[in-house]
């Protein structure tokens, strides 16, 4: 083989190994982006949550009178949920908390009649079931582009490639076995 084949030879690989390297890196860029994006529709849906539960707390509180406790848990657990920041294993705990305070108090809600008929509380409790459709359809996305952004930087080769470009493996959006169990969803 002459200097001038291998030559050739060597840039064409090199020109190859260079495409692969862009096109792994773009994609794993386009994936982190994606991920990104699905967090930020959970984040949304959890803020107009938060947004919802004082006024639910509001409607309820001159009907629910011997409820104070569970009145304080939600305030509680909305406090914590939006203070827990942008580490999503610690908000995941605290909103799955937020999910079981105000289950709590919805449950405890069945037992006055009189509220349960009020238009403003049948309205919120309305908003706020469909917020809570909302972050189970979002939660879902989100950790379904999780489970493809951690599987894409583990498989071979694209693990050399997230490895030399810092690319590290994202958490699911999910409370602790201990934390689910003590949730109760009756919407």
């Amino acid at each position: 083989m002459d200097s001038s084949v291998a030559l050739i030879v060597i840039i064409a690989i090199a020109a190859l190994a260079l495409i692969f390297l862009l096109g792994t890196y773009n994609g794993l860029v386009r994936m982190r982006n994606n991920l990104r994006n699905a967090w930020s529709d959970i984040d949304v849906q959890l803020t107009r949550r938060h947004d919802l539960i004082p006024n639910l707390v509001e409607s309820v509180k001159e009907y629910m009178t011997h409820e104070r406790q569970t009145l304080e848990d939600v305030t509680q657990a909305r406090s914590s949920a939006m203070s827990a920041g942008s580490d999503i294993p610690t908000r995941s705990v605290a909103e799955m908390a937020l999910t079981g305070a105000v289950s709590n108090l919805l449950a405890s809600a069945e037992r006055y009649p009189e509220l349960k008929a009020s238009q403003n509380f049948m309205l919120l409790q309305e908003q706020l079931t469909s917020t809570e459709n909302r972050i189970a359809f979002a939660r879902q996305h989100y950790n379904e582009t999780v489970r493809q952004f951690n599987t894409a930087i583990a498989e071979f080769p694209r693990n050399m490639v997230a490895g030399m470009f810092g690319f590290s493996t994202a958490p699911m959006f999910a409370a602790e076995a201990g934390e689910r169990a003590n949730v109760q969803v009756s919407m």
